[in-house]
């Protein structure tokens, strides 16, 4: 706190009042402050104040970290972004401000909440949600932060007639309404339909749950699937649709993984037009045409397709099908489909140097019983993100070796990489 202070314009005697507090207990220090400044409001101002410009120092930085690449450069003489933008704290939270809590992001998955007083809970940033679906059958997502004091409400997922706050027992209902906040006689000013939860946009595209973080948006289901789907997918609504809400599919499993890597070398790692396959997945490549790989950029999406060798019996290769196609949904989710199975992955940042990567795994309905043929395919796709995750974690350690800055980009296959930086760049330039 001294050393914070030492920045601002507060004097030397109130730095001796702070080194004084080291020794009170937290909850006496507010009284003990208050005694021994003349003017405490005036310093809390000062303090506040020192925060802000701490703030808008940070985002300063952060944007110059931005500017240091440039999406105007043409791929076959571009430079791939600097390290900085995967190690510094200041750029990550420009990250989380502009990238994550604006626009659709998905969350999860209709089958999670599939009957009326399902939960499921999550967390992106700072920002702890809840998605359920009430009696009524409408899914709806709030803020998990009780009103009184800020304890989360629910955790995990399951069932729930209401939310009881564990902490004081405040309830909310599932519409978000206060139901019954306890112990408040003699409280001035309380107004009931004022205190419910804090609400979130949500809406449905598919099998998917997405939520919209976003301030300035209106907290409410979106009931227009075509309208979402389009502001979440562009252009490629209709292939991926054809692929996706018109398949006949039922959830399998759910695998999570926590890797030491900036979510964003996940997400080129993905995003490398198979380049790594070859050398990194032997098994994998092995059922795979590589010849055959292309890709293809649109608006928010990218799209990378393969041919599978289905002229191998091998029970290795059935899960293949004759042809993978690999969606990349701006900024961090992936969908990916291939002969019966489809897959999403979700890179959910936990910091610079951290992100959780979650795994659901789809299965065409026919197929949902063959508990061989389900076990040998997610050996086999486990396999793969067991190889992934180390190549993952040895780039973010070489990332923050001081003998690297930038790298180049492999122009015939790495254009969807290119193509997420350059979103990346235009969203933190906002």
């Amino acid at each position: 706190m001294a050393r914070l202070l030492q920045g601002s314009s507060i004097s030397s005697s109130y730095l001796v009042e702070f080194e004084k507090t080291k020794n009170i207990p937290s909850r006496n220090f507010s009284s003990y402050f208050v005694h021994r400044t003349r003017n405490p409001k005036r310093i809390r101002n000062r303090y506040r104040s020192s925060l802000a410009v701490s703030s808008s120092l940070q985002k300063e930085e952060a944007q110059a970290l931005v500017k240091q690449f440039d999406p105007q450069i043409p791929i076959e003489e571009a430079f791939t972004p600097p390290s900085s933008w995967y190690t510094d704290p200041s750029f990550y939270s420009l990250e989380l401000e502009r990238v994550f809590f604006r626009g659709w992001q998905a969350v999860g998955y209709t089958e999670q909440i599939k009957h009326p007083r399902q939960y499921f809970t999550g967390r992106l940033g700072n920002i702890e949600f809840v998605v359920c679906r009430d009696d009524s059958g409408n899914i709806r997502a709030f803020h998990n932060v009780c009103r009184h004091h800020a304890s989360l409400l629910a955790s995990g997922n399951g069932e729930k007639s209401c939310f009881v706050c564990p902490y004081h027992g405040w309830t909310y209902g599932l519409d978000g309404r206060l139901l019954k906040a306890t112990r408040i006689t003699g409280i001035k000013n309380f107004k009931v339909n004022e205190m419910g939860l804090v609400p979130l946009r949500a809406a449905v595209w598919g099998p998917f749950v997405l939520i919209n973080f976003d301030k300035g948006s209106l907290a409410q289901q979106e009931s227009d699937t075509d309208a979402v789907g389009a502001e979440w997918l562009g252009s490629t609504k209709e292939i991926l649709s054809s692929r996706i809400i018109e398949s006949s599919l039922s959830f399998i499993c759910r695998r999570e993984y926590t890797i030491e890597c900036n979510w964003k070398v996940f997400c080129d790692n993905y995003l490398d037009g198979g380049y790594h396959v070859p050398y990194a997945h032997k098994g994998l490549a092995s059922g795979l045409e590589l010849e055959s790989y292309s890709s293809t950029v649109h608006e928010k999406v990218s799209i990378q397709r393969c041919g599978g060798d289905s002229i191998k019996s091998e029970p290795d290769f059935d899960r293949l099908g004759s042809e993978a196609l690999y969606a990349f949904v701006y900024p961090n989710f992936m969908i990916n489909r291939y002969g019966p199975w489809m897959d999403t992955n979700l890179a959910i940042p936990l910091g610079p140097r951290k992100c959780q990567v979650i795994f659901d795994y789809f299965l065409d309905t026919s197929l949902k019983d063959d508990k061989d043929f389900i076990e040998r395919s997610l050996k086999d796709s486990e396999k793969v993100q067991e190889e992934d995750i180390i190549l993952c974690e040895a780039v973010q350690r070489g990332i923050e070796s001081p003998a690297y800055c930038s790298g180049r980009y492999a122009p015939t296959v790495e254009t969807p990489m290119h193509h997420f930086h350059s979103l990346l760049y235009e969203n933190l330039c906002i």
